[in-house]
């Protein structure tokens, strides 16, 4: 849904199962360190809220957002971890760069998704300026990170409830 229309940070809480017992890898871009410091503070603030415990919430950090997938990969490789959730973020320039980034990382997460079996949330705020990216990471439109961290919780509840039926 386009966040024209939904608050990326609203969400009712007896809707999302209990984080207690969940582990997450948070893979953050360094590349716009204002918009992903604010999506990792608002997904692990989520995660917590929820139920998370901060020691079952491991971050890493990646030079950029193409750099995402591969630090998603080894989450997923290292199989400590019941989802991974990537917090990056591109704005548009002048140059075809931008599309290149934001295909190879939807890309890579999606092959990820079709080829493992662990959840890995995409978080990529994709904008056009640097006031839409800073609107969607705790602004005016909320912050994608709660909303990814939501998603995460949820995706690992529907692996959970699968593996039992």
């Amino acid at each position: 849904m386009a966040t024209t229309y939904h608050n990326l940070s609203q969400y009712d809480a007896t809707q999302v199962p209990d984080a207690h017992n969940m582990t997450f890898g948070i893979v953050v871009s360094e590349w716009n360190p204002k918009v992903t410091d604010s999506l990792l503070n608002g997904c692990v603030e989520t995660l917590t809220k929820q139920g998370a415990q901060e020691k079952n919430i491991l971050v890493e950090h990646v030079p950029g957002s193409f750099e995402l997938t591969f630090g998603a990969q080894q989450f997923v490789k290292q199989g400590n971890v019941d989802a991974v959730i990537i917090l990056g973020c591109v704005v548009k320039g002048e140059t075809p760069h931008f599309d290149y980034v934001c295909m190879g990382v939807t890309q890579g997460v999606t092959y990820l998704n079709a080829t493992t079996d662990t959840p890995v949330i995409y978080g990529l705020i994709t904008a056009n300026d640097m006031e839409q990216a800073i609107a969607r990471s705790g602004g005016s439109l909320g912050n994608k990170g709660v909303e990814c961290a939501i998603a995460a919780i949820k995706m690992i509840n529907l692996v959970a409830h699968l593996k039992k039926n």
